[in-house]
């Protein structure tokens, strides 16, 4: 078993907030909550807005136009989970690169003081411009508040040799090196994330988020999907 982590970044989609009562779901909440809050390593997270509104796929604004909404609703969705982490022990600031009355400006000295201290960070806001991913904000946050290892919590287990959903016999990969996964293309996360953690040698761990235990495995150093490594 490798070493543990001492900071995780986790990119949370939004996607994983949503059930049967639309955008938001307090089960789901809940569910998100209780897998984070008994975790006593530094925790940031930064979460995506999938469950409201993804830019990518809007075909009723234009790019712009609905990545700038779709920052907005990283608020919502942070504002959410700080609700429900706070019911269960934890202290939760919440940075946005989106000004607003409700977050803290994004301040990386700020959020290693606050992670130092055992509360948890929360970024939203993307990286406060349009035409660029959350994936992309996550690797700017980890590499600014010092975190060794990039979480993404997925919807599948890792990164396989083909699409696993037309393949049932789809092989998951262990491991993937920087290059091998900007050769690949893979789709599981964006290109530009990828670029960041390598000139930073950060490694990413693309895992099941649903899966029981996975998180609290990977905060103990045991690896639970596929690595993505210089």
């Amino acid at each position: 078993m490798a070493s543990a982590p001492r900071r995780i970044l986790l990119k949370l989609s939004g996607e994983a907030f949503k059930g049967p009562e639309g955008a938001f779901s307090p089960a789901a909440l809940d569910r998100i909550a209780g897998k984070i809050a008994p975790l006593s390593l530094g925790m940031a997270i930064v979460v995506g807005a999938g469950n409201i509104l993804r830019g990518a796929r809007s075909a009723l604004l234009d790019r712009v136009e609905a990545d700038t909404l779709g920052m907005l609703a990283t608020v919502l969705n942070a504002l959410a989970l700080r609700t429900y982490l706070e019911a269960q022990g934890r202290d939760v600031f919440v940075q946005s690169a989106v000004s607003t009355e409700l977050t803290d400006h994004i301040s990386p000295r700020d959020a290693r003081r606050a992670l130092d201290q055992g509360a948890i960070v929360i970024f939203a806001g993307g990286t406060g411009s349009p035409l660029v991913t959350t994936d992309t904000a996550a690797a700017l946050r980890a590499v600014s508040v010092g975190a060794d290892l990039l979480a993404k919590a997925s919807n599948v287990a890792g990164i396989y040799d083909c699409d696993p959903a037309q393949n049932p016999n789809a092989r998951r990969l262990d491991q993937v090196s920087f290059d091998e996964f900007l050769a690949a293309r893979y789709g599981v996360m964006d290109l530009v994330a990828i670029e960041i953690c390598r000139e930073h040698a950060l490694p990413i761990e693309i895992f099941d988020f649903a899966a029981d235990g996975a998180l609290a495995a990977l905060a103990a150093g045991r690896r639970v999907g596929t690595r993505i490594h210089a």
